[in-house]
């Protein structure tokens, strides 16, 4: 087991951690608990599979089966292109010839990897984890690998995302809102479900190893690197992956080998769902009010579902506002079309396929270098969340996975809780 507390970010409070914890036992005000790791430098252990070899800054009692890491390399054709000097690219996903081998090509393999091996006193009850469509892609395929109890809960729209190589065993079972729902009607939905005895929330941005299990790519990077990058550039839905790169960030000025600066954290959406990019520009800590239905019809329109989240842990202390401020970071933007040939244009450079928000983080970098926001001597961390899905499913024979159960967004709790157990085969 890797030698941690758990510490608030409301009042500095330290203590153990035994069950699953997500907030701060002395207070329940709206902030963030980390983890404090004993090792303060980072030892990277080459013979642990996947991102394991970063235990010593992960929460977590167990090796699970399966596991890939982040692959960070410098770019030659991408920077070329650019007039760029110091491009790194962190990839993840799957791409045999860079060694990567997430094999739903997505970076949320490294959140599921890092929660399902973190100490866990729920014993016989059921994890609920929601959705826009990559986390449960990867939550699925590791606690079904492993046999971890799950039920996945995702909007209807988003179903495509589930596809996999091989049938889920059937300790993993999905649920979904209906069709023209949002992520937020999902999070609705598993918040309803964890009400019953037999089931317990995953915590997304609360989950400190969801948190540390992301912040590998930053991991990656750094020991690749050599040296902390001046910026750092991700799509984000939540910020969740912004957040966890700050702290990762913060453990490695304390390492003290790799230099005292903070990436600017230069984190973009997709237009026209911009809830984030909205309350930064206004300089303000809280989220704007935004209409349910407006919403819904945003993300519509948006490539990258998975950038959906109408409540993102952007507000409480040491979430994304938080995080940008402390590195004097910004909110960008692209259209679909901008995503688009940004994909077109990474896949032609650097020669694998990657998914809409890692092209929308790209679109972004693209338009800062035309912009001059960045300078073009600056070492830059472009982080890839998803990419090699073509190339996989080229491969292999793929199988997707299908709601078991449909929910209207009006659906009430009775229905929910007597469906949701009849699933499981409990009374």
């Amino acid at each position: 087991m890797t030698d941690y507390v758990l510490e608030s970010r409301c009042c500095g409070t330290q203590f153990e951690d035994g069950n699953w914890e997500l907030e701060c036992p002395n207070t329940r005000s709206s902030a963030l608990i980390f983890a404090r790791y004993k090792k303060k430098q980072l030892t990277v252990h080459e013979d642990l599979p996947g991102i394991y070899k970063f235990s010593d800054w992960l929460p977590i009692n167990r090796i699970l089966k399966g596991s890939g890491s982040p692959v960070t390399y410098k770019s030659e054709a991408l920077a070329k292109h650019l007039g760029l000097t110091d491009l790194y690219i962190t990839f993840n996903g799957y791409w045999k010839e860079r060694g990567a081998a997430m094999l739903t090509g997505t970076f949320k393999e490294c959140e599921a990897f890092s929660v399902c091996a973190r100490v866990n006193n729920n014993a016989g009850r059921i994890m609920v984890v929601a959705s826009a469509g990559n986390t449960a892609r990867a939550f699925a395929r590791v606690c079904s690998e492993n046999k971890i109890p799950l039920l996945i809960c995702i909007p209807d729209d988003c179903s495509n995302a589930m596809w996999f190589a091989e049938e889920l065993d059937p300790c993993v079972k999905v649920i979904a809102t209906e069709r023209g729902s949002d992520y937020f009607d999902a999070i609705h939905l598993s918040n309803v479900v964890c009400e019953l005895e037999r089931f317990y929330p995953e915590g997304g941005a609360k989950n400190v190893a969801r948190r540390d299990g992301m912040g590998t790519t930053v991991l990656s990077a750094v020991t690749t690197i050599g040296r902390i990058p001046d910026y750092y550039f991700q799509a984000v839905g939540s910020g969740t992956g912004a957040i966890a790169a700050w702290e990762a960030n913060q453990r490695f000025i304390e390492d003290g080998r790799y230099g005292t600066n903070y990436m600017r954290l230069m984190v973009s959406q997709n237009k026209p769902f911009t809830p984030i990019y909205d309350a930064w520009k206004a300089d303000s800590r809280e989220m704007l009010l935004l209409d349910d239905d407006v919403a819904r019809g945003q993300v519509e329109e948006i490539c990258a579902k998975v950038l959906s989240n109408r409540k993102p842990p952007y507000p409480m202390k040491g979430g994304l506002y938080d995080a940008l401020k402390a590195t004097d970071g910004d909110v960008l933007l692209a259209d679909n079309e901008e995503a688009f040939r940004a994909a077109d244009l990474f896949e032609k450079l650097e020669g694998v396929d990657i998914e809409p928000a890692a092209a929308v983080a790209t679109a972004t970098l693209i338009n800062a270098i035309e912009d001059n926001k960045v300078e073009k001597d600056a070492t830059i961390m472009l982080n890839i969340t998803g990419g090699g899905s073509k190339l996989f499913k080229a491969e292999h024979n793929i199988i997707y996975k299908k709601p078991d159960i449909i929910f209207s967004i009006n659906a009430g709790k009775d229905e929910i809780f007597d469906k949701v157990n009849s699933l499981f085969g409990f009374k």
